[in-house]
C-alpha cells in the first residue's frame, strides 16, 4: 500500500467516550500538519465520518496524543483534540476527563511508565491546561487490568476501575476560578455562575430555561429556541470569561442542574457545547463540584448544608456519576475532586492516510 501512509495507533475508550490514542513521536510537530492529519484519520467533513475513523459523533471524535513530560512532578504529556464532525476543524483548546482515564493504561502498555505491584499511580501532564492529574491505575502483580467490577453510567458492563484525583483542578483556561470576578451574575435576564475549573462552565438553573435540568438529550437537542437562548448565553459567557469571541470555539460548556430525580445530589444537563452530552463529562463535573464548594454560586446556592469532605452524585441524562470532594486545607483550602472512570483497549494497529505528493 505505498499511496498510503500508516501511523500506528490503540482505540481505546476511556469513560464514555472513545477514539485514537497516539505517540507524540509518530505525530507531526507542526500543529497545523498533525491537526490536517488528524482531520483525515477521523474523516471529519461528513456526517458520518465515512471515510475515516471516526464515530460521526462529539464523544467518538476525540484524540489522545501522549509521550514523555515536560513538566517537573508529571509523568507523561497527554494533549486532547476534539475533532469536529462536520468541520474539518480540530480543537485542542479543552481537556477531556474521560479520554484522560485512559492514558496511563495507554501509557503503561507502551513503555511510557513502569507498572507497580497492586496500584500504578500516573501524574498526568494535561498540555491543553497545563494541570496535573493523577491517574490510579489497577496493576495487581504488576499486570496491567482492564476486566473488574465498577461499572459507570453510560457504558455496558464492567471493568477495573480508574480513580482520577484533579490536583490542580482550577483555572484550567483563564487561571482563576472566577475569570469574571463574582460567583453569579446575570447574563440575558439568566443567572449564572460562570467557573474555569477543570474546564470553563457556565452554570444555569435548568429552571430559568422553562425546564427541569432530567430532560432527555433528545428532548432538548430537538428544542431550537432553547439552544439558541442558551447559546446567546454563552457567547456571552465567554466573551466576560476573557475567552473573546466564542462562536468557532467548544469553550465554555452550558451546564444546567435541577433538583434531583432519582435521588442523587442535584441533576445536570452538560452540553459540548450545542448538544446535551448524553451521559458527562468528567472535567464537566469537576467543575460542577467545585462550584459546589461556593456558597454563593449556583451550584452552592443550590446545596446550602453541603459540607466537605462531600460525596456528590449528578444525575445525567444515561444514569449517574459520582464523585467526592475533599478540601485541602495545607494548599489554602483547594478542593479536590476524585472521580472513578473505567476504560478499555478496543483495537490496535495503525490508521491509514494518504500519501501527498
Amino acid at each position: 500500500m505505498d499511496d498510503q501512509i500508516r501511523i500506528p495507533c490503540v482505540m481505546m475508550r476511556g469513560g464514555t467516550s472513545k477514539g485514537p490514542f497516539f505517540l507524540q513521536r509518530d505525530l507531526p510537530t507542526d500543529p497545523r500538519q498533525r491537526d490536517a492529519l488528524l482531520v483525515e484519520i477521523m474523516g471529519s467533513g461528513h456526517p458520518l465520518q465515512i471515510d475515516g475513523i471516526g464515530g460521526g459523533n462529539t464523544l467518538s471524535s476525540k484524540v489522545a496524543i501522549v509521550g514523555p513530560s515536560t513538566r517537573d512532578g508529571a509523568d507523561v504529556d497527554y494533549l486532547f483534540a476534539q475533532v469536529n464532525v462536520l468541520d474539518r476543524v480540530v480543537d485542542t483548546g479543552p481537556n477531556c476527563g474521560n479520554m484522560l482515564s485512559a492514558v496511563g493504561a495507554f501509557a503503561i502498555e507502551q513503555g511510557l511508565v513502569p507498572a507497580e505491584s497492586g496500584e500504578t499511580r500516573v501524574k498526568v501532564h494535561n498540555v491543553n491546561t497545563g494541570k496535573i492529574i493523577e491517574a490510579r491505575i489497577q496493576t495487581p502483580g504488576g499486570e496491567l487490568r482492564y476486566q473488574g467490577d465498577a461499572s459507570i453510567d453510560g457504558v455496558p458492563g464492567t471493568a477495573a476501575p480508574v480513580y482520577l484525583a484533579f490536583l490542580e483542578a482550577i483555572g484550567a483556561k483563564t487561571g482563576r476560578l472566577l475569570p469574571s470576578g463574582t460567583p453569579q451574575e446575570i447574563i440575558e435576564g439568566v443567572p449564572v455562575s460562570l467557573i474555569d475549573g477543570a474546564t470553563p462552565v457556565v452554570i444555569a438553573r435548568a429552571e430559568t430555561f422553562g425546564l427541569t435540568g432530567s430532560e432527555s438529550a433528545a428532548r432538548l437537542d430537538g428544542d431550537a429556541a432553547f439552544l439558541a437562548r442558551l447559546e446567546a448565553v454563552r457567547i456571552e459567557a465567554g466573551r466576560r470569561m476573557g475567552l473573546g469571541d466564542v462562536g468557532g470555539s467548544v469553550l465554555p460548556k452550558p451546564v444546567l442542574i435541577g433538583a434531583p430525580a432519582q435521588g442523587g445530589t442535584l441533576a445536570v444537563r452538560y452540553f459540548t457545547p450545542h448538544a446535551c452530552h448524553t451521559s458527562l463529562a468528567t472535567t464537566g463535573a469537576v467543575s460542577v463540584a467545585i462550584a459546589a464548594t461556593l456558597p454563593d454560586s449556583i451550584v452552592g446556592a443550590a446545596l446550602p448544608e453541603l459540607q466537605f469532605p462531600a460525596d456528590l452524585t449528578f444525575e445525567h441524562p444515561t444514569g449517574r456519576m459520582d464523585v467526592r470532594v475533599e478540601i485541602d486545607l495545607a494548599a489554602g483550602g483547594t478542593p479536590i475532586v476524585f472521580v472513578t472512570r473505567t476504560c478499555r483497549r478496543l483495537f490496535e494497529g495503525a490508521a491509514l492516510v494518504r500519501r501527498r505528493n
